[in-house]
């Protein structure tokens, strides 16, 4: 049988957690019988090693939660099957700090039955996953769709930002849009977003791999769509690491149904650690000389590197016979035909620059319709697709 240690002055808060139901002892302790060290908290209990969950209350008192937070750090180095949930009126404002040290969860001061039960059901997950080795839902469930292109100014966040808009018309709180755009993103823009936390909030500390932890971080656009913004300050831009971007994508891809990654021109680093993930890439090019050529060698290096994800859709953006340039001439140069042909639209740009997508807010506009289709292209992967092995870059 496990154990539950439960720290806390407040009646209502252990009858809760008694009501929750589950079949494990309950300890209660009141705040000032919490000692310093995690090893000393877990040996108050009969069988310390049947410790799996840990609810501390700070009572809204930041001195206190410091010190909470403190033991937190301290209990995910020694002991890290313990799940430690710490219980504070102050949610928001201190969650990013609480998830960064360490804390599993957060509940407030008089919780519904039902978090408290999704809470200890969680704790229980995680102890199972940590004897294990296995992550809980350790399988491959998304599609990971990054929208790349060899140079800037083609529409490429356009194209992202509405992809990923159709595609929550499907699955609202299945998709998730991340600006990879590392310095210069900027999708919250695009979608008239006002942020709490960007990618860089959610890089560091356990959060990354805390699938649940990681939801609550991120923006929700009225669509339901989920979005993971690009950094407040390019300088941010120097802490991310292609780890980190593989870390946090695992995570994403186990969680949401549709997966859209707008990445930076080009193929940095970044990029290249997100299209190691991808099972899919929307590659965009205009109809113009340089950037066709560009798309050509962007073809010509993901297939040096061995590194062509599993499907790639050639989409021919702003597209106007006044150029000189033709859609045949593309698939010439290219080598494969163009999927999509997107053609110039002040209404798509008027739509872009109020941060108001065009598939939202007129989904009957030819260019809306086009936009659909591109989304339609993308059916989730069933069985036999999920077995296929993507052996990128950094597998090999």
């Amino acid at each position: 049988m496990s154990t539950i240690i439960v720290a806390t002055d407040s009646r209502s808060l252990s009858r809760s957690i008694r009501l929750a139901g589950t079949d494990d002892e309950l300890m209660v302790i009141t705040r000032d019988q919490v000692p310093a060290g995690a090893a000393q908290l877990l040996a108050l209990a009969d069988d310390p090693e049947a410790v799996r969950t840990v609810i501390l209350d700070g009572g809204g008192d930041a001195e206190t939660e410091g010190r909470v937070l403190q033991l937190a750090s301290r209990m995910q180095q020694s002991h890290p099957q313990v799940s430690v949930v710490l219980v504070t009126p102050r949610g928001e404002e201190i969650a990013l700090q609480a998830l960064r040290s360490g804390v599993r969860d957060v509940l407030p001061p008089e919780p519904p039955l039902e978090d408290v039960r999704w809470v200890l059901r969680r704790a229980a997950e995680s102890a199972q996953a940590f004897a294990t080795g296995h992550a809980p839902g350790d399988t491959f469930t998304g599609r990971v769709i990054a929208v790349a292109s060899p140079k800037g100014g083609v529409g490429k966040t356009t194209i992202a930002t509405h992809l990923a808009a159709a595609l929550a018309q499907h699955s609202p709180t299945g998709t998730v849009l991340v600006d990879l755009d590392v310095q210069f993103g900027d999708v919250a823009a695009a979608l008239n977003l006002d942020p709490t936390y960007t990618l860089g909030d959610v890089l560091s500390g356990p959060v990354a791999t805390d699938a649940i932890a990681l939801k609550s971080l991120l923006t929700q656009h009225e669509s339901g769509l989920y979005v993971l913004p690009g950094v407040r300050n390019p300088a941010e831009a120097d802490h991310i690491g292609t780890e980190h971007i593989s870390r946090l994508l695992g995570t994403l891809k186990r969680e949401f149904r549709y997966v859209i990654l707008d990445t930076a021109p080009g193929l940095h680093e970044q990029t290249l650690a997100a299209l190691d993930q991808a099972t899919d890439v929307v590659l965009v090019c205009g109809l113009d000389v340089p950037s066709v050529r560009g798309m050509r060698k962007e073809l010509d290096l993901l297939h040096e590197l061995d590194l062509e994800p599993l499907n790639i859709h050639v989409v021919v953006n702003m597209a106007d016979k006044s150029g000189g340039l033709s859609v045949a001439d593309v698939a010439a140069t290219l080598g494969r035909k163009v999927d999509v042909v997107l053609p110039r639209s002040t209404k798509l740009l008027r739509a872009t620059n109020a941060g108001e997508p065009l598939v939202i807010s007129n989904p009957r506009d030819p260019v809306s319709k086009d936009l659909t289709a591109l989304a339609g292209r993308f059916a989730p992967l069933g069985a036999g697709s999920a077995g296929r092995q993507h052996r990128g870059l950094l597998s090999r």
